[in-house]
């Protein structure tokens, strides 16, 4: 990855131009062209250094609700556990944690408190793992963004 990948990944984590030709204005900001820039997403994402491009919602404003859930999963369970997790769309992230008790943590979204205790206690059902969802009483939203240049 050269300082011109890195540019890019820069405007496209957090300033994407909602354009119908979002990578011709990307060329334009770097003195590149639009096929030069869509190439190099391209891969990029064939890499696996890009993951997805879309958008972020903030899911309050929808009139969703979010939680973390947590989960002790035994060693030999936690690739079958986290691939079931990850089937549910609601679910934005998980990540291993070394906790006295609970080493697998995720977030969960959905329409209502309903819709997702009954998909945790789905998940529940499908790995036989028991997990503590914890609502969201206070939203703390930060701006992430990963300077590739520091």
């Amino acid at each position: 990855m050269d300082e011109i990948d890195k540019r890019i990944l820069e405007i496209i984590q957090s300033e994407y131009p909602i354009t119908s030709r979002p990578y011709e204005e990307v060329a334009k900001m770097l003195g590149l062209s639009e096929d030069e820039v869509f190439d190099r997403v391209v891969k990029m994402q064939k890499e696996g250094i890009i993951r997805r491009i879309g958008a972020s919602f903030h899911s309050r404003k929808l009139g969703w609700k979010s939680t973390l859930c947590a989960a002790s999963v035994p060693k030999d369970k936690l690739d079958d556990f986290v691939k079931i997790v990850n089937q549910y769309p609601g679910v934005t992230h998980n990540y291993l944690r070394r906790h006295k008790k609970y080493n697998i943590w995720f977030t969960y979204i959905g329409p209502s408190w309903e819709s997702i205790e009954r998909d945790i206690q789905e998940i529940s059902k499908k790995t036989g793992i028991k997990i503590l969802n914890l609502p969201a009483v206070k939203i703390l939203k930060i701006k992430v963004e990963f300077p590739m240049n520091s």
